[in-house]
């Protein structure tokens, strides 16, 4: 089957005792058991089972168990937002003493929770270029934990080389784990590229209308002992497991991921085209554009579409404000992919308490403003725009 069949017909792991068609909220947090010794294998894990809604939910692990068949991940798990699938997947990864080879180009508390707070556990965090696999090499000692990226960066839109990266990690025997938020993983298997472990926001495509937060951590086997201590103690210890609630609507939004994906990404290019040819945009970025730099490696790595976030650039911060306070359709709000289109200017806000410098290492610039494409018609968000840069 392909994937958008897969999404909606994957199977109950055990036969809802109505026969729902969707899976039923199971908003319990406790369940019986026949005997003790099953009780035990439950909560051993000897045996495939609920035993308590903080770590093992039935319509938790439905939506686990789609994403799995969608992926062909020997693990996937279900987590409360998308910095505590990252959170959790560093912690499982790391110890004092060690070091995280990665980008400045991350999202603005991914970079926090890697060079604040994990720094105050005695864990480093070498910013390197990865777009420079030999700086990548040079980096990369012998207490190196992990390479961590983001497959295309928020909101630089800078994409690396995952074969190359992969190689790197793989000759070092460390895993290669990448946020791939930006691209579904219904669109292309970054397993195939090298790729160890995914993390995933899916409060972004999976929910569709924002309707949830939530976070996937994507594991393929690959990495000796992170499915023990990601499953086996990050969960159990931080408590950070996804809701039924959330659950429940994730799977409802995973089965219109393509078709809703399929109309955002190619709004987002046909927009960005059409972008280029406004003089008050002095630059459009988005990886679909045959002009941008890493046009063909998108193109090989994700496959023809490129997600469905862009930037724009004006002439000042200022001009940034006005454009944004004079949007009508397209709404003034943080968040990606949500059905709505959404505008923000990074630099005031997602890295607003960042210090100047830093900003600026970061490649963030005062004139940049984010766009989430959405699903409205293409040509209402060109008016939406144009009339608010006149």
């Amino acid at each position: 089957m392909k994937n958008q069949t897969k999404a909606i017909h994957t199977p109950f792991r055990r036969r809802d005792a109505y026969d729902a068609l969707s899976m039923p909220v199971y908003n319990a947090v406790a369940f019986e058991f026949d005997d003790a010794a099953t009780m035990s294998d439950a909560f051993c894990n000897r045996i495939d089972a609920p035993d308590y809604s903080r770590v093992e939910n039935p319509t938790v692990t439905y939506l686990e168990h789609k994403v799995k068949t969608l992926t062909g991940a020997s693990y996937v798990g279900a987590f409360n937002s998308g910095m505590a699938a990252i959170s959790n997947t560093m912690m499982a990864v790391a110890e004092q003493g060690c070091n995280i080879v990665t980008s400045k180009h991350l999202f603005g508390n991914t970079f926090s929770l890697l060079t604040n707070t994990l720094a105050r556990f005695g864990v480093e965090a070498r910013l390197c270029d990865l777009t420079n696999i030999d700086e990548v090499s040079q980096s990369v000692d012998g207490n190196t934990c992990c390479i961590f990226l983001e497959i295309i960066t928020n909101p630089q839109l800078e994409v690396a080389d995952l074969r190359a990266l992969a190689e790197v990690a793989h000759r070092n025997h460390i895993p290669l784990i990448a946020d791939s938020t930006v691209i579904p993983f219904t669109e292309t298997s970054l397993h195939e590229l090298g790729v160890d472990i995914e993390v995933v926001s899916s409060t972004k495509y999976l929910s569709g209308g924002a309707t949830s937060l939530g976070g996937l951590v994507i594991d393929y086997g690959t990495t000796p002992g992170f499915y023990e201590r990601v499953a086996l103690e990050m969960l159990f210890n931080f408590g950070a497991y996804m809701t039924p609630q959330v659950a429940y609507m994730q799977t409802l939004g995973l089965e219109t991921l393509d078709a809703r994906y399929r109309v955002q990404s190619s709004n987002a290019l046909n927009l960005a085209r059409r972008l280029r040819e406004l003089p008050q945009i002095k630059y459009v970025n988005y990886a679909g554009l045959e002009e941008h730099p890493y046009y063909e490696l998108a193109q090989r790595q994700f496959g023809k579409t490129a997600g469905a976030m862009m930037t724009i650039d004006l002439e000042s911060r200022e001009a940034c404000f006005r454009f944004i306070n004079r949007l009508k359709l397209i709404r003034r709000a943080t968040n990606l992919f949500d059905n709505k289109s959404l505008a923000i200017h990074p630099a005031s806000t997602i890295f607003g308490n960042f210090p100047e410098e830093t900003i600026r290492e970061m490649d963030v610039r005062q004139t940049t403003i984010r766009l989430s494409i959405g699903l409205e018609d293409v040509d209402d968000l060109y008016d939406d725009i144009k009339q608010a840069l006149e």
